[in-house]
């Protein structure tokens, strides 16, 4: 059964920087593609980015530029680098991986 696990949320002033991490496991495969949620006070999950295996990654238009997906294939871990936070961007995280398996989520806080 493959596993998800977020980490590197924490609180942070606006302005400052975060790098989040989706370690996946107990998948005899490499990784194919992993999706990045968010999902923050009172709305609804909204997707963030996604990283393919050829290469190919795709941003909401309101992340691009501040948001940055990476992988490491040898290490099974998928990386969203966030820069220029602001307090919107406070939210609880997912990752998802290619068949639908979600991580518990990492909790993003941002101070004014």
């Amino acid at each position: 059964q493959v596993q998800l696990a977020e980490s590197g949320g924490g609180l942070v002033q606006a302005g400052g920087s975060l790098r989040l991490s989706c370690v996946v496991s107990g998948s005899a495969d490499s990784i194919d593609h992993i999706d990045w949620y968010r999902r923050a006070p009172g709305k609804l999950r909204e997707w963030l980015t996604i990283t393919h295996s050829g290469g190919k990654v795709l941003y909401l238009d309101s992340v691009k530029g501040r948001f940055t997906i990476s992988r490491d294939n040898a290490k099974n871990t998928v990386y969203l680098q966030m820069n220029n936070l602001t307090y919107e961007d406070k939210a609880v995280y997912y990752c998802k991986g290619q068949d639908g398996d979600w991580g518990q989520g990492t909790q993003v806080t941002v101070s004014s």
